[in-house]
C-alpha cells in the first residue's frame, strides 16, 4: 500500500536516494518505543487482503505529545473522532484503518496506549453496592483480561455469526460491531434527541439494528429494522446476551473491596477524563 507522507518532498529529484535521517535517535538517542498488544478478535473477522486478516497482534507507538494533541482538538472532540485518530496515529501495523476494527479490538488497543503513556493504574469513582457511598477505586489497566472471539464466523474472514432466535425460531445473522458502527450510532442516538425532545435512548434496538443483518432469508434493511422494533423480547435479550458473552474485548471490570464497608463486588471500570489525563 503506498503512503502519501513527504509527498511533497518526493518531488525534488536531486533528494532521491538520500536515505532519511531518524532524528530522535541519531541526535536525542532516543527511539519512542513499539508494544505488541494481542487483538481479541485473533483477526478471524478480517477480510483476506486486510492486514489483520488471521492476525492476532497489533503492533503500537507508545503515546506521545503528538497523541496528547489529538486528544485536546476540540476539533476531533465535536466531531466524535477523537479515539479514532488516536488509534491511527498510534497504530504502526501499516495499512490498518481503525475504524474498520472491532471495537473490542480497538479497545485492547486503547488500553494499551494508555499503559504506554500514563502506566498501568488508573482510578475511577464507583459505587459501593453495599453502603451507596462514592469511593475512589484504583484499576490495574494490565491486568484486564483479553476476551478472546470463541466462536467462528460462518466465514473465515467475515464478520457474520448465526443465531436462532428462541421464541420466532428466526436464524438470524448478526456481525459484531466496528468502530465506524459505534460512531455512526452515536450521531444517529444524538440526532434524534435534537430533534425530538421526548425521544427515548434507543440503544437496545439502535445496536440490534446494526448488528442484524439477515434475518431468515430476509436481507432488506428497512424490513430487518421493522423486525427489530417489534421482535419479541424474550428474542431480543437472548441476542444481546449471546453476542455481550461472546463478543471479543476486554474485560473492563473488576472484583473490588470497598474501602468504607468492606464490601466485596464486581464494579465495571468507568471511562472518564481520568483515563487519559490522569491529573484531570
Amino acid at each position: 500500500m503506498s503512503t502519501r507522507k513527504n509527498e511533497v518532498f518526493a518531488r525534488d529529484s536531486s533528494s532521491a536516494g538520500v536515505p532519511r535521517r531518524n532524528v530522535m535517535k541519531d541526535d536525542f538517542d532516543y527511539e519512542v518505543p513499539v508494544e505488541v498488544v494481542p487483538l481479541p478478535s485473533q483477526g478471524k473477522v478480517y477480510p483476506e487482503g486486510s492486514p489483520l486478516h488471521l492476525v492476532e497482534s497489533l503492533s503500537i507507538r507508545a503515546m506521545t505529545a503528538r497523541e496528547e494533541d489529538i486528544l485536546t482538538s476540540r476539533a476531533l472532540i465535536k466531531k466524535g473522532t477523537v479515539i479514532t485518530e488516536l488509534l491511527n496515529s498510534a497504530i504502526v501495523t501499516p495499512g490498518v484503518d481503525s475504524g474498520k476494527m472491532l471495537a473490542g479490538d480497538r479497545n485492547a488497543a486503547m488500553v494499551a496506549i494508555r499503559i504506554t503513556g500514563y502506566g498501568r493504574e488508573y482510578s475511577a469513582e464507583i459505587t459501593c453496592g453495599g453502603c451507596n457511598e462514592s469511593v475512589d477505586t484504583d484499576f490495574d489497566l494490565a491486568q484486564l483480561p483479553i476476551k478472546r472471539l470463541d466462536i467462528d464466523p460462518i466465514e473465515s474472514g467475515v464478520n457474520l455469526f448465526e443465531f436462532t432466535l428462541p421464541y420466532t425460531k428466526k436464524k438470524v445473522h448478526f456481525k459484531f460491531l466496528t468502530g465506524d458502527d459505534e460512531q455512526d450510532l452515536l450521531k444517529e442516538t444524538e440526532r434524534t434527541r435534537k430533534k425530538l425532545r421526548h425521544a427515548t435512548d434507543s440503544l437496545v434496538t439502535g445496536r440490534l439494528k446494526r448488528s442484524i443483518v439477515k434475518v431468515g432469508e430476509v436481507t432488506d434493511k428497512s424490513k430487518i429494522n421493522v423486525f427489530v422494533s417489534n421482535m419479541p423480547a424474550a428474542d431480543s435479550r437472548a441476542l444481546r446476551k449471546f453476542i455481550e458473552e461472546h463478543e471479543p474485548g476486554v474485560e473492563m471490570k473488576m472484583w473490588t473491596e470497598c474501602a468504607l464497608c468492606s464490601h466485596d463486588q464486581e464494579v465495571n471500570m468507568p471511562i472518564g477524563a481520568k483515563f487519559f489525563w490522569p491529573d484531570a
